[in-house]
């Protein structure tokens, strides 16, 4: 029987286990949008997982929608990143880039001056973000013009090869949580009238599009992708999410990806199992659980229903997670108070076994 403990071949390249830490915003980057030597020991410290998988990276300026989030457009965010990947690897793990474009999650405040968010229609966010500034709306964004979905999907490319030269072992691209490849997966998001909207098979086009740019660029081995059907975060409306999934996972089997990662929210796991039917290749589950995603998870890869398991808040908690796996426990408490922002408090002071 396979376990979660067990190694596992990712497209050519082997992982220890078969846990993976799933990408989480910590808005603790330096100026300039640069990882700093503290987001080195964060990540160096969880080496243990599988897999990590880094907090959402933006793509370009105008990707970002938090305060202090990091980027992969500048030498000196390669240069910060690189400092990351060097010690995960010396601590022998492997890491994932997410490549995160916010769209219409954010506020001009957080960008240039001159800038406004874009995304796939000019259909505000119901909510706020939060700024230096304190709480603000989210404002009505800009409808990206076809030139600039086609720019769009080169930012993700350039951003994509920036990570590989950063020594990323690969890419994740953030199809989900309501950002700009799930605004145009979405129809309350999404309602343009052109190729990249309307019949499900328009709306999957820009995440199809972005995925096959970045692994002409970069290689399908080295590139994954994560959805989440039906999740309301951040305003998206999704009434009827089956059909438009399977025909992404559908363009997306014939690219051959290193993984489909699906964050579960809500009773989805008849679609979850679709989906990793269709896919056909490497699977990575986010599980829906009560409370904490604990040891019981590990189950889903012992029967057949993932080939990995992501945990989230748990591994922020737990640098040492696979091992309190192992053991059942015990596990720290996440501090929320300190999830976004602030010092090493909450970051690399969480103690292990």
């Amino acid at each position: 029987m396979t376990t979660a403990f067990d190694p596992i071949d990712l497209s050519g390249s082997r992982l220890g286990n078969r846990i993976v830490m799933a990408p989480m915003t910590r808005s603790r980057a330096g100026e300039g949008g640069v990882a700093t030597d503290l987001t080195a020991e964060y990540y160096a410290q969880r080496a243990s997982a599988g897999l990590i998988v880094t907090e959402g990276i933006q793509p370009s300026v105008v990707g970002q929608g938090y305060p202090d989030t990091p980027g992969l457009h500048s030498a000196a965010q390669v240069a910060g990143w690189r400092k990351v990947t060097d010690a995960v690897h010396a601590a022998g793990g492997r890491i994932f880039a997410q490549i995160m474009h916010a769209g219409r999650i954010g506020h001009p405040v957080l960008l240039p001056e001159g800038l406004v968010n874009v995304a796939p229609s000019p259909v505000a966010a119901e909510g706020q973000v939060f700024t230096a500034e304190g709480p603000k709306e989210f404002i009505t964004p800009r409808e990206l013009t076809g030139a600039e979905v086609r720019a769009t999907i080169g930012d993700f490319v350039t951003a994509a090869r920036n990570a590989i030269d950063a020594g990323f072992d690969g890419v994740e691209l953030h199809g989900a949580n309501g950002y700009l490849i799930h605004q145009f997966l979405a129809p309350g998001s999404n309602r343009r009238t052109d190729e990249w909207g309307g019949s499900p098979e328009n709306r999957v086009r820009f995440a199809v599009e972005v995925a096959k740019a970045v692994t002409a660029e970069i290689g399908a081995e080295r590139t994954g992708f994560r959805v989440s059907p039906g999740n309301p975060f951040n305003d998206i409306s999704e009434p009827d999410p089956e059909p438009v999934y399977i025909a992404l996972a559908k363009e997306l089997a014939a690219l051959d990806l290193a993984y489909l990662h699906v964050m579960e929210v809500g009773e989805i796991r008849d679609l979850s199992n679709r989906l990793r039917k269709e896919f056909g290749g490497t699977f990575v589950l986010s599980p829906q659980t009560e409370g904490p995603t604990s040891h019981g998870a590990l189950a889903l890869v012992e029967d057949g229903t993932a080939d990995l398991i992501a945990f989230g808040a748990l591994f922020l908690a737990n640098p040492d997670l696979p091992a309190r796996l192992r053991t059942e426990g015990p596990y720290n408490t996440p501090d929320q108070s300190t999830f976004y922002g602030g010092t090493e408090k909450g970051y690399t002071d969480y103690p292990t076994l």
